[in-house]
């Protein structure tokens, strides 16, 4: 993978499928953190940044505004690295509809900047990144998914585990979803429900849903990293990591 400063302005754009104009607008707002400069005064760019537009691009999709997306940005810790950040922007994008999108396997090398080959598909697959179709050449590819998978391509993880650890993950989650969903079903809408909301009132709680949802989503990284920090500590008696103030539990800080 690239350093934190191996991109131009135009190579990140190509990578984030974003023109040069909207990047430099967002960093007139705030929304991305300046580039590194490089010899020549050259502007250089990497991963952090990368992560930061395609949650960015999420956060869109979910309807908000440039302004609230400024507010959900200022709530993260500034320290966060793309990894963080792209856990952030899988979460998101897990409350809007799948939309896959038609991709080649040249198509897909340019979008993640790597060579790709037949294992590394095999792998994506298995993270359910792409869907192969009946064009060997032509995948079904989730862009909220792609830069995340292309990142533990290079993590030396077998395949078996890579398909076992998403059956844990998407257990787990849709469980949490359940229960979250009978949680804002039963406690907030039955109670208008049995007095026959109104359009204003319906309007109002379908607003309400939408802006719980980045906090449930901050809420899931931060419950997340901390009962992994708690397991890893278990496992393998780590010293010197005493509880969710230690610096690695950085979601807390939002």
């Amino acid at each position: 993978m690239e350093t934190a400063t191996d991109l131009t302005v135009d190579e990140l754009a190509a990578r984030a499928g974003v023109t040069v104009r909207t990047i430099r607008f967002y960093s007139t707002r705030g929304l991305l953190p300046p580039p590194e400069i490089g010899p020549r005064r050259v502007g250089r760019y990497g991963p952090d940044h990368l992560s930061r537009l395609a949650l960015i691009e999420e956060l869109q999709h979910q309807g908000l505004t440039l302004s609230a997306i400024e507010r959900y940005l200022e709530q993260l810790p500034p320290d966060l690295s793309a990894q963080d950040l792209a856990i952030h922007r899988a979460l998101v994008a897990s409350w809007i509809p799948d939309k896959a999108e038609d991709a080649t396997r040249d198509q897909l090398e340019r979008r993640v900047g790597r060579a790709l080959t037949d294992e590394d598909l095999d792998r994506l697959a298995a993270m359910s990144v792409l869907v192969r179709t009946d064009d060997p050449q032509v995948f079904r590819v989730d862009p909220g998914l792609l830069h995340l998978g292309a990142r533990l391509l290079d993590v030396p993880i077998a395949l078996e585990t890579i398909i076992a650890a998403r059956t844990v993950v998407i257990e787990h989650t849709r469980s949490a979803a359940r229960e979250l969903s009978r949680l804002f079903k039963d406690e907030v809408w039955e109670p208008y429900r049995d007095g026959g909301p109104d359009e204003e009132e319906l309007a109002r709680m379908k607003s309400l849903s939408a802006h719980m949802q980045p906090m449930v989503v901050q809420a899931l990284v931060t419950a997340f990293q901390r009962s992994m920090k708690q397991e890893l500590r278990e496992s393998f008696g780590k010293e010197g990591d005493n509880g969710p103030e230690d610096q690695g539990d950085r979601t807390s800080q939002g």
